[in-house]
């Protein structure tokens, strides 16, 4: 994998974790809203808090969409779920929430799990689409058309 790819995925797991946490930020500052008030929805989302994590958020699913078209669902989101040890840290220490111990460990078996599939491929190939695509192909070349 190069550079750029980890880049992606990095990318991927701090733009969640920093929108997830400024949206929490922010819903504090702004208090409960109700679905069915328009205007106090309108509210949070002007709130400079909600509104970076919204923008960060959406950065994460730029970059999310990116690495989910070079490698398979299967490997994007084990490999970007480093993102919940980072979400829990900014949590502990920057937003003083309480992480009870047995979500340390719940975070401790996640990170264990990304080692094992970051040791696997990150595309897998598909025989049966493979086969579909050649048989377009040779159907094409046959019948004249140009691929």
């Amino acid at each position: 994998m190069t550079f750029r790819k980890y880049l992606v995925l990095a990318g991927v797991t701090v733009f969640a974790s920093a929108g997830d946490a400024m949206l929490s930020h922010g819903m504090r500052q702004t208090g409960s809203i109700s679905i069915h008030h328009l205007s106090s929805v309108i509210f949070a989302v002007l709130n400079p808090w909600v509104a970076a994590g919204i923008l960060l958020l959406l950065a994460f699913f730029a970059t999310y969409t990116t690495a989910l078209s070079w490698a398979d669902l299967t490997y994007v989101l084990p490999a970007t779920s480093l993102g919940y040890v980072l979400l829990a840290l900014v949590a502990r220490f920057v937003l003083h929430e309480h992480v009870s111990p047995l979500r340390w460990l719940g975070i401790a078996l996640i990170t264990g799990g990304v080692g094992f599939v970051a040791g696997g491929p990150a595309s897998t190939t598909h025989p049966h689409v493979e086969s579909i695509d050649s048989e377009t192909r040779v159907t094409a070349v046959a019948s004249g058309a140009k691929s």
